[in-house]
């Protein structure tokens, strides 16, 4: 498929049509706290539905309990393998690489403002890993797991925060379209994916090419869990890295709410990292991941550790060199990313499982204005002039 800006303009005014008729039917009959209330505790696939559950909403949870038809689950089974795999290196994609690049697009980092308060950015971070763990499990789409459950909750999640900005007009839909659109649900898609891969390419993880192109997969079926078009969506790599290529130019730039969140992302990690020496350790990572220009835009700040952070990827081929050529070592090492996952995962979550509500109502603090300006194209700076 070929992607190009009039594709890219089509997708920002589509919606997820099944959630957002959900959405709006439980607010219209005033029976979002019900749903709430009730489906706190359904957090694993096989749950009887409680009674008194609405009835509209019985009927979403029953049309979204059962994955794609079309899943391939020798290739679920190859990303599962490939996250374990690489647990810990993929951890830290996803915090200091995909969390910043949301951030970096401006309308992108409003919405996260409006629905995540900025003094606890933990939340959001325990969200995106929690998801992620239990995608990953044996059995993700089985009778006892937590995907299909959150997959569901987030996908309703993602049709109130449309609900609220649209009804309350503060979203300008004609020049931005609509609030997570499909372009920008399939970015996430992208930015959870492919950008995790080029983050473990980045910091020097040997990866085979049919385990990143699993890993890719595994998250096409996320995306067709969250309501993404599939007929729009990237299937092989060279798809995704020209929609990803597009939409991060078409979109990213420098925004107050994105410096903010970025901030809070920084101290959040500096709280989880022991003592204060390594702390500098943070900024140095997403700045070597997003590269300057963005970390320029978020306001990341310089550390005496920009130049130590050159040397992880040197680190991490030696970790992998012996992963590679000691079933012993292959062992220790999986399970200390184990660990270390779930130990990041405890961390934010203080213990607690999370759950993904449908907010009443969104934040005022920082909230997304009427006013919102439409996004200022990003263009490469021009090459240095050479020598006449």
């Amino acid at each position: 498929m070929t992607y190009t800006e009039a594709s890219m303009d089509a997708l920002r005014h589509s919606g997820d049509e099944l959630a957002d008729a959900t959405v709006a039917t439980l607010f219209e009959r005033g029976e979002v706290g019900t749903f709430n209330t009730l489906m706190r505790y359904v957090s694993t696939a096989g749950t009887p539905l409680p009674d008194g559950l609405p009835e509209v909403a019985r009927e979403y949870l029953h049309a979204t309990s059962a994955p794609p038809a079309w899943v391939d689950w020798g290739e679920m089974e190859n990303a599962r393998l490939f996250f374990v795999d690489n647990n810990v290196h993929i951890s830290t994609a996803l915090s200091f690489a995909s969390m910043p690049a949301c951030y970096v697009v401006p309308h992108v980092a409003r919405l996260l403002a409006a629905t995540h308060s900025l003094e606890y950015p933990s939340k959001r971070m325990a969200e995106t890993g929690q998801f992620t763990v239990h995608l990953m499990q044996p059995g993700a789409f089985e009778a006892g797991s937590g995907f299909i459950p959150a997959a569901q909750k987030v996908r309703l999640l993602h049709a109130s925060i449309r609900h609220h900005l649209r009804r309350e007009n503060r979203w300008d839909v004609d020049g931005l379209g609509v609030p997570i659109c499909q372009e920008d649900m399939i970015g996430g898609q992208m930015l959870f994916s492919l950008l995790v891969l080029d983050s473990l390419h980045r910091l020097n993880i040997h990866m085979s090419v049919d385990g990143a192109e699993a890993y890719l997969y595994a998250w096409r079926v996320v995306g067709a869990m969250l309501g993404v078009d599939q007929s729009q969506v990237p299937k092989d790599m060279e798809s995704a890295r020209q929609f990803l290529d597009l939409y991060m130019t078409r979109h990213m730039g420098p925004s107050r709410e994105g410096a903010h969140l970025t901030r809070q992302l920084i101290d959040l990690y500096e709280e989880v990292v022991p003592g204060t020496f390594f702390d500098p350790i943070v900024s140095a990572l997403i700045r070597h991941l997003v590269g300057d220009t963005c970390a320029d835009w978020l306001d990341v700040p310089h550390t005496a550790w920009d130049t130590v952070v050159q040397a992880i990827p040197h680190l991490l081929g030696v970790l992998e060199a012996i992963e590679d050529r000691s079933p012993l070592g292959a062992w220790a090492l999986d399970r200390l990313g184990h660990l270390t996952t779930v130990l990041e995962l405890s961390s934010l979550t203080r213990g607690r499982v999370m759950h993904y509500a449908i907010p009443e109502q969104l934040k005022k603090d920082y909230g997304v204005s009427s006013t919102v300006p439409r996004t200022r194209r990003w263009t490469p700076p021009a090459p240095a002039a050479g020598p006449n």
